[in-house]
């Protein structure tokens, strides 16, 4: 095990024989920490939190910090499980969970997580996101698979964004973003699909032919949007890409973003 001399670990924290603390990095109690997990000087880590494997976090980030919740107790169950093979930039915050929700913030694998970015009380982080420099998400966020979201982007309490989006810079996002969408703007709205991150992650033409179908069907047809659901679900039930984009709408809570020439 590679514990600097000058970190701090609490005695009941468990950290893996492969995993490496560097100098003046913080371990609190009720921490797990897997094997490949590096926690780089200056870093902070409050439990209760489990971190998974392959992990980079990086100086002067701060995991596992209380909730910013004014109802929060001290006494109450709050939890932070952080998958695997994740980078956790420079001057990070992660928030554990409340009992407002499940008491726990979710963070998946394989993310990108870039310096300055805020991840609140009760968030889940799927897999294979991409937060730019000071993004940030209030609490109760859910962020699916393969999303990426641009620099100071904001995130309002209980917004979902679905997965394969783009969020371009600056946006300040407040309704839910279905699933293979762009959106950009400082009066961010749906620009239309996210036909670049398709292709590189190689998704057929006739999937990005359906999607794109899809988006016509709920933001340029006429019809109410249970209406255009239905007619989705009965002419392209057939195609994944197209019923993840259905559900996605259809599990909104806050509403989904709308483009501009629906105004």
């Amino acid at each position: 095990m590679a514990i600097h001399k000058s970190a701090v670990v609490d005695p009941s924290a468990k950290i893996h024989k492969n995993a490496e603390i560097c100098a003046y990095a913080v371990i609190g109690a009720n921490v797990e920490i897997d094997a490949g997990t590096i926690v780089q000087s200056h870093a902070i880590v409050q439990g209760p939190t489990k971190i998974g494997k392959n992990n980079h976090i990086y100086s002067f980030a701060s995991i596992g910090s209380d909730p910013q919740d004014i109802t929060y107790e001290a006494w109450q169950d709050s939890n932070l499980i952080i998958g695997d093979e994740n980078q956790i930039r420079e001057f990070c915050t992660i928030n554990r969970g409340t009992e407002k929700d499940e008491s726990i913030t979710r963070i998946g694998s394989n993310n990108l997580l870039m310096a300055y970015v805020h991840i609140a009380h009760d968030c889940q982080v799927d897999n294979h996101v991409i937060m730019s420099n000071n993004a940030s998400l209030a609490g109760h966020v859910h962020i699916q698979d393969w999303a990426i979201l641009g620099g100071f982007t904001l995130v309002k309490q209980f917004c979902m964004i679905g997965m394969h989006t783009y969020i371009g810079m600056g946006c300040q996002i407040n309704k839910d973003i279905p699933s293979y969408m762009v959106a950009s703007g400082v009066q961010t709205r749906i620009r239309g699909i996210n036909v670049e991150g398709m292709r590189r992650r190689g998704f057929s033409q006739n999937s990005i032919a359906a999607i794109r179908r899809a988006f016509k069907v709920v933001y340029r047809g006429s019809g109410l949007l249970d209406q255009s659901l239905k007619e989705l679900e009965k002419t392209e039930y057939d195609h994944k890409e197209v019923m993840q984009f259905v559900e996605c709408i259809r599990s909104s809570k806050t509403g989904i973003m709308h483009c501009p020439n629906e105004e």
